[in-house]
């Protein structure tokens, strides 16, 4: 592990890269657009116009990057095996609780560590009536403000590996971990390398699984097939056949030949913004999006370390070019898990698939919430882990001496 010590980190993008972005706006050209296409072939031009419009005339980057560098932000260098070294971006959120519970949160594509911003405040506090934790909330590799990987074959294992060198330089020996998207998948390259030693227990929003198989699985694909014909399960079964039918273009791209992408991704703001604005929008439940709110989600990938095609190559390594699962290299482990499941989800799970994941200690269902849960409904999700690792949880006490309680 390297020896690095922590460096505050503070945001301040340099006047020429925002008189850059300023230029590259002034001269967007759009393209046309189909008579009431509406959202069946992509972001409608009204949007993108809008957007753009309050870009140049509206959105103030400074205010935004005032109000981010309020977070407890710093860098590390980590080392990675064949790698070298990464200098690595987090936020790292104490709280006042003496015994509170280290917790990991990872985000994916096309997240960033701000999606844990609206958590922090309640994960931290102290109450005798729920835990408190002690965040810490990265960059991923490639993205954001952490540096970027500069060989091929940067994958699960490796992202696992940062995450637990991360950790262990924090003091934190034992922790816990949160991830959606690519933090989930990420989450059970983690566990499968540190569970039970250093994870003592985890928790995700967007549990992916795929279906049962008779003989490796027979209790869960009984219960699957008897349970097949009511009308949660076909609606989640269409709902995934919908998804990877007209949803996973994007993924295809961005698996095989994310560098041809890239160039567009990082040379024009308008297609960045149009290529992740699709998910802000079809992937949360029915959420009011501020243009603020979009145009600061955005400004992270354009205003990032490496550049906005780097984040993309995750896709690409952990599929080993679209050859091979993304959970390839994992293992069931009996490190205690908990779901929480939200209807607005891409890919929604079967609940009774979620045994094959891990070792199921906690679920929670909910009426409201998407794929960025955290962000969408945060007190759903912060609540959800109160519940597991509070008092009279399943999985409360599992890190040593760290209960959550002073």
């Amino acid at each position: 592990m390297s020896n690095s010590t922590e460096q505050p980190f503070v945001l301040a993008v340099p006047d020429d890269d925002l008189a850059l972005l300023r230029k590259k706006l002034d001269l967007v050209r759009f393209p046309d657009e189909l008579d009431d296409a509406a959202w069946s072939y992509g972001v409608p031009l009204a949007d993108m116009k809008r957007l753009v419009s309050h870009w140049v005339n509206g959105y103030d980057w400074r205010k935004s990057e005032a109000e981010i560098n309020k977070l407890p932000m710093f860098t590390r260098d980590i080392d990675v095996h064949g790698f070298g070294t990464l200098n690595i971006h987090y936020v790292h959120q104490k709280s006042e609780v003496k015994n509170a519970i280290p917790l990991l949160f990872s985000h994916g594509w096309p997240g960033d560590f701000l999606e844990a911003r609206k958590m922090l405040p309640l994960l931290t506090e102290k109450s005798p009536d729920h835990p408190s934790f002690h965040v810490v909330a990265l960059s991923l590799p490639g993205f954001g403000f952490s540096e970027a990987p500069k060989k091929p074959g940067f994958a699960g294992r490796q992202y696992a590996e940062v995450f637990n060198k991360l950790m262990l330089s924090l003091g934190y020996n034992e922790y816990v971990y949160q991830g959606g998207d690519w933090g989930y998948i990420l989450g059970l390259h983690a566990v499968t390398h540190y569970g039970h030693k250093h994870i003592k227990a985890w928790h995700t929003n967007v549990p992916s699984v795929g279906p049962p198989k008779l003989l490796s699985n027979p209790l869960v694909w009984l219960s699957s097939w008897l349970s097949s014909s009511n009308n949660s399960s076909q609606a989640k079964h269409g709902n995934a056949r919908n998804w990877r039918t007209k949803g996973m273009g994007y993924f295809m791209e961005q698996a095989t030949q994310p560098q041809t992408i890239g160039y567009s991704l990082t040379d024009s703001p308008v297609g960045l913004l149009a290529w992740i604005y699709e998910k802000l929008v079809t992937w949360t439940d029915g959420y009011p999006w501020t243009d603020d709110e979009v145009l600061e989600w955005i400004s992270i990938y354009w205003f990032s370390r490496s550049c906005p095609a780097a984040a993309g190559r995750i896709y690409y390594e952990l599929t080993g070019q679209n050859t091979h699962d993304t959970k390839a290299g994992t293992k069931w482990m009996s490190v205690p898990l908990g779901v929480s499941y939200f209807p607005g989800e891409i890919i929604p799970t079967i609940k009774a698939w979620s045994s094959m994941i891990g070792n199921i200690v906690f679920e929670s269902e909910h009426d409201k919430g998407g794929h960025f849960a955290a962000f969408e409904q945060p007190e759903k999700l912060a609540g959800d882990l109160w519940k597991m690792y509070g008092k009279g949880g399943p999985a409360h006490g599992v890190v040593f001496g760290k209960n959550g309680y002073d």
